[in-house]
């Protein structure tokens, strides 16, 4: 069955004064897709959401969100997406339920998806205590809420788990993929190569404004594993990397034989070394 294409990007670019900040971005999303836009903090990553929903005008290039060219954005889009960033405001004074209810009666959703909802992000015993008492991880999951709450075709993710505990990180990571499995598509921007690893189908890696690399997290870093290395640790507690040739294989053989070995992980590169590989800098947040 053919994949639903939800977004297309072809030869964006962008420039601010003497700044190109984004030069020939190309790419699509699908529906029940993650797919992730990775790179430092600067590279481009923000205003690249902000040219796709109509906040931002590209220099150069097409952008068509759900069928509709990003410069002619009209309301009823804003209704089928969601956005969570660092900015999404809520109301501190008003109770979780009074936040999401507001905007329930905006979206005309049911009563029973708000509590739907709360359920799903864990603020079901917080429902009642106003927002800006909220830590910082429940509040992350207010706005994650607010934003899924009248089932977005699309859901844009700028850093959603930035500066979260693992186990709140975890919790949403969840929520992404169940709702990526009811369909929805997610485009997903971070610095976190270890979350897009876990999270994302496809990854855009994103160095000053060009896209550097772009696959699954999987074929990446198989691309750029040209030396073959195994980490062994020994039942002894010796732990050794071996390269791959018939010498290495025999001694791996005769150990697996002998019941010798507690554990063996192949050593193919990480999102992130791939980065550093690629652009020759590491990836600082």
């Amino acid at each position: 069955m053919e994949q639903k294409v939800l977004l297309s990007l072809s030869h964006i670019s962008k420039r601010f004064k003497t700044e190109l900040a984004l030069k020939d971005i190309s790419m699509t999303l699908f529906r029940g897709e993650i797919l992730g836009f990775l790179g430092p903090s600067g590279s481009g990553k923000t205003t690249t959401i902000k040219i796709i929903t109509g906040q931002l005008r590209q220099t150069g290039g097409e952008a068509m969100l759900l069928g509709t060219d990003s410069t002619n954005i009209d309301a009823s889009i804003y209704e089928k997406i969601g956005v969570v960033s660092d900015n999404s405001g809520i109301y501190e004074k008003m109770t979780v339920w009074q936040n999401l209810s507001m905007f329930a009666k905006i979206w005309q959703v049911p009563r029973a998806r708000v509590e739907q909802v709360i359920g799903q992000v864990g603020l079901a015993e917080h429902a009642k205590k106003p927002a800006g008492k909220l830590s910082k991880g429940q509040t992350q999951r207010l706005v994650l809420a607010r934003a899924v709450l009248h089932k977005p075709r699309i859901l844009f993710l700028d850093e959603p788990t930035s500066g979260l505990d693992p186990s709140t990180a975890v919790a949403i990571h969840q929520m992404l993929l169940n709702l990526k499995e009811e369909g929805m598509a997610i485009f997903l921007t971070t610095h976190n190569m270890e979350e897009a690893t876990k999270l994302c189908d496809r990854v855009a890696l994103l160095h000053e404004g060009e896209i550097v690399e772009f696959g699954s997290p999987k074929d990446i870093c198989l691309k750029y594993n040209r030396s073959k290395k195994y980490d062994v640790l020994l039942n002894s507690s010796e732990e050794l990397v071996l390269e791959q040739n018939p010498e290495n294989i025999r001694r791996i053989a005769g150990w697996m034989e002998h019941d010798e070995i507690a554990c063996i992980h192949s050593c193919e590169p990480t999102l992130e070394s791939v980065f550093l590989e690629v652009t020759g800098k590491v990836l600082n947040i």
